[in-house]
């Protein structure tokens, strides 16, 4: 009984100091995981995998999402089963992973996409996402009308893997055609229940576009973000988060109407050691942001 007393004493003065000081109800908060998209550390993590995990986790990071998966090189020369006891012992996850699928999206050869299924599946991941897709694909409105038809076939396919599609944006999606844009033929084309979207937040700042537009016409249609900031010399490279010019904060009073589930930090220009950016991002994402 008198652990019960001290249980509902205490419940309620976490209570009462929530109401009176919104920072002590944030530490009360359940903070969502803070993902690394792992192309960040592209320049050193084929020849380190264990130590380089290692290090994203002891930066404070639960999540990871991978990228460069092949039948032969498994992820990072490790077999999914290895590279999964890899993850495990360092306490993180992986809920999504790049694969790329132009052969699927051309043609419909079904081949790189039950490898790239048997991939994700390996690491238990809840998203195959397509990171990019190659410019013969995508040169006219028609053109994102047979894509968006393959990644309806795609996702169904996933589906039955126990897996969901995303689609991961650049900034070519936004190229207009007749006044209209690629992403949006994607987002219309596409089931809403079978592809979701990862959007890179970064990429839709630079081509011009505001995130918020796309979470308001299509709520619940982007469960990652690929959290990406600009730098403030130079837009066409990145920066930590929380040092550029992106509002992040704007976006993420956003975040449960977008549907966001997995936010994830990615950067691709350094100017400095790449472990203390991501560090730096991942404690600027943790305490500001998620």
């Amino acid at each position: 009984m008198n652990s019960r007393r001290t249980f509902i004493k205490n419940a309620g003065m976490a209570a009462a100091g929530a109401l009176l000081f919104p920072s002590f109800a944030h530490a009360f908060a359940k903070v969502k995981p803070v993902g690394l998209q792992l192309y960040t550390l592209r320049e050193v993590i084929g020849k380190d995998p264990k130590g380089v995990i290692e290090k994203i986790a002891k930066a404070g990071y639960k999540e990871v999402e991978t990228y460069g998966y092949s039948a032969k090189g498994g992820y990072f020369g490790m077999d999914a089963k290895a590279f999964k006891g890899l993850l495990d012992a360092n306490g993180l996850k992986a809920p999504s992973g790049h694969f790329g699928l132009d052969s699927f999206l051309k043609d419909g050869n079904q081949d790189e996409l039950k490898i790239a299924i048997e991939g994700a599946n390996g690491l238990k991941m809840e998203f195959l996402t397509i990171p990019w897709m190659g410019e013969s694909l995508r040169s006219s409105l028609d053109d994102y009308k047979k894509v968006s038809e393959r990644l309806n076939q795609a996702a169904e396919i996933c589906k039955k893997s126990g897996l969901k599609l995303a689609y991961h944006n650049h900034d070519f999606e936004f190229k207009k055609y007749d006044g209209k844009t690629g992403y949006e033929v994607m987002l219309a084309e596409t089931d809403k229940n079978l592809v979701k979207f990862e959007m890179d937040l970064y990429w839709v700042v630079r081509s011009g576009n505001d995130p918020i537009a796309f979470f308001n016409k299509y709520p619940g249609r982007f469960p990652m973000w690929h959290v990406k900031d600009m730098d403030k010399a130079n837009h066409t490279i990145n920066t930590e988060v929380g040092t550029g010019t992106i509002d992040f904060k704007s976006f993420f009073k956003h975040a449960k109407q977008a549907g966001l589930k997995y936010a994830i930090v990615e950067q691709e220009n350094f100017s400095k050691d790449p472990f203390i950016s991501i560090k730096q991002s991942f404690d600027y994402v943790s305490r500001e942001l998620v």
